[in-house]
C-alpha cells in the first residue's frame, strides 16, 4: 500500500514538471489554503513560510486548545482547512516587554535551524509565525496524534507498546539522528528523552526539537517530571552527548524503567552504576513485555554500554549506532517511518493559462 503511496506521489511530481515546462505558467496552492506538507513545500520554494496570526488563530480555535507545555512556551493544537492537525508552539505574551534582541535572534536561528532537517522521523517544521500586535513568536509543527514515548512506556492508562513495536521505535531515533548528524553543518539536539520523542498512529518515531535557549526557571519541571536540564550534564550540545542520550533513552525502551532520578534530572549517576552493573540485561527486561528476543536484549545491551562510555570520544557515532541496530532489528528505514503521513507527500493543484 505504502508503495502505490509513493509511485503515485512521484507520477503527479512527474506531471508537474511535465506541464511546467510546457505552459510555464503555473499556480502552485498556498501551503496555508490546502494544508500543503511542509516537505514538498520547501522542495520547490525557497525557506519556511511566514503564517498569519489569525489563521493559526482560527485553526486553534481562538488559541483555547491547548495540549501542553513546552520550552517555548505553550502548546497548542490545530486543524487546518483541509483536515490537517498540526502543532503550534508559541512565546508567551508576558514576554513581549522583556524580548530582548538577543532573543529575537535565537528564534530567528532556530527556525533557520529547524527548516534544514527534513526526515519521516522528525517533528518536521511547517512555518513561523511572528508579529509584533499582538506580539506573537510561534513555531508551527506536524502533530503526532499518538502521544509521546514517557506515556506508553511509563503512564498506565496509555497503550502498551510490545517488543518489536519498541524496537521499530529505537530504530527510527537512530537513522533520524544519523542524518541530522551527517548535515553540513551537523544538527544535534539540546534535548533528546523519551518525552521529546511522539509516536505517530502506527506507532513510528518522530522526534522534536522544541528547545529554545532563553532563561528559564532551575525549578522548572518537563512533562515526565525532570527540571529543564539537558540530560547529559557533562557535554554541551554536540552529536556526542546525543550518542549518550539515546544510549540512555535504549535503556528506559528495553527496562521501562525511568533512567534517571526526579530529583536531580541526571542520567549521569545511572550511567556510572549501569556500567559497574554484573547483572545482565535480560534479567531487566521490561516485566509487562509479554516475549522479546533474547539474543537482541544482548545486542542491544553492548550497544547501550558503547552509547553511554564515559569518554565521548569511544562513544560509536549515529551511522554505526543505527548500523548496529539494523543488524539487530533487520528494519530498514524504509520500515521505520509512518506508514501514512498526511504532511508527507502534498496535494500539488496546478492550472495553467
Amino acid at each position: 500500500m505504502s508503495i502505490v503511496y509513493n509511485e503515485l506521489n512521484w507520477i503527479w511530481l512527474i506531471l508537474y514538471i511535465c506541464m511546467a515546462s510546457k505552459t510555464n505558467k503555473v499556480s502552485i496552492v498556498k501551503p496555508w489554503t490546502t494544508g500543503i506538507s511542509g516537505q514538498l513545500q520547501k522542495a520547490l520554494v525557497t525557506g519556511v513560510p511566514k503564517l498569519k496570526r489569525i489563521d493559526l488563530e482560527v485553526a486553534c480555535e481562538d488559541f483555547s486548545n491547548v495540549i501542553g507545555k513546552s520550552p517555548i512556551g505553550t502548546l497548542y493544537k490545530g486543524t487546518l482547512s483541509s483536515g490537517v492537525e498540526i502543532a503550534v508552539a508559541s512565546v508567551s505574551l508576558t514576554l513581549s516587554k522583556t524580548w530582548t534582541k538577543n532573543l529575537e535572534a535565537q528564534f530567528k536561528n532556530k527556525i533557520d535551524t529547524l527548516s534544514k532537517v527534513n526526515h519521516r522521523n522528525f517533528v518536521n517544521l511547517i512555518g513561523y509565525c511572528e508579529e509584533e500586535e499582538p506580539f506573537t513568536r510561534m513555531l508551527v509543527f506536524e502533530y503526532a496524534p499518538n502521544g509521546t514515548l514517557f506515556e506508553h512506556l511509563h503512564v498506565k492508562e496509555a497503550e502498551h507498546l510490545n517488543w518489536g513495536p519498541r524496537l521499530r521505535i529505537a530504530t527510527g531515533m537512530a537513522y533520524c539522528l544519523q542524518y541530522m548528524h551527517g548535515l553540513d553543518p551537523p544538527v544535534a539536539l539540546t534535548n533528546l528523552s523519551s518525552s521529546t520523542v511522539h509516536l505517530t498512529d502506527d506507532h513510528a518515531a518522530k522526534i522534536s526539537d522544541l528547545s529554545f535557549s532563553r532563561e528559564t526557571d532551575s525549578s522548572e519541571k518537563k512533562p515526565d517530571g525532570r527540571k529543564d536540564i539537558d540530560i547529559d550534564m557533562t557535554q554541551s550540545t554536540i552529536p556526542a552527548s546525543n550518542v549518550y542520550s539515546f544510549g540512555v533513552l535504549l535503556f528506559e525502551i528495553v527496562t521501562g524503567r525511568i533512567p534517571y532520578s526526579l530529583d536531580n534530572s541526571s542520567a549521569e549517576n545511572w550511567a556510572a552504576h549501569y556500567l559497574k552493573w554484573d547483572k545482565p540485561m535480560k534479567e531487566m527486561v521490561d516485566a509487562t513485555l509479554a516475549s522479546y528476543q533474547e539474543n537482541q536484549v544482548e545486542q542491544v545491551a553492548e550497544l547501550i554500554k558503547d552509547c553511554v562510555d564515559p569518554d565521548s570520544e569511544k562513544r560509536p557515532r549515529m551511522n554505526e549506532v543505527s548500523e548496529r541496530l539494523r543488524e539487530i532489528t533487520k528494519m530498514s528505514s524504509e520500515f521505520v517511518v509512518p506508514k501514512l503521513s498526511p504532511l508527507w507527500w502534498a496535494e500539488l493543484e496546478i492550472s495553467s493559462a
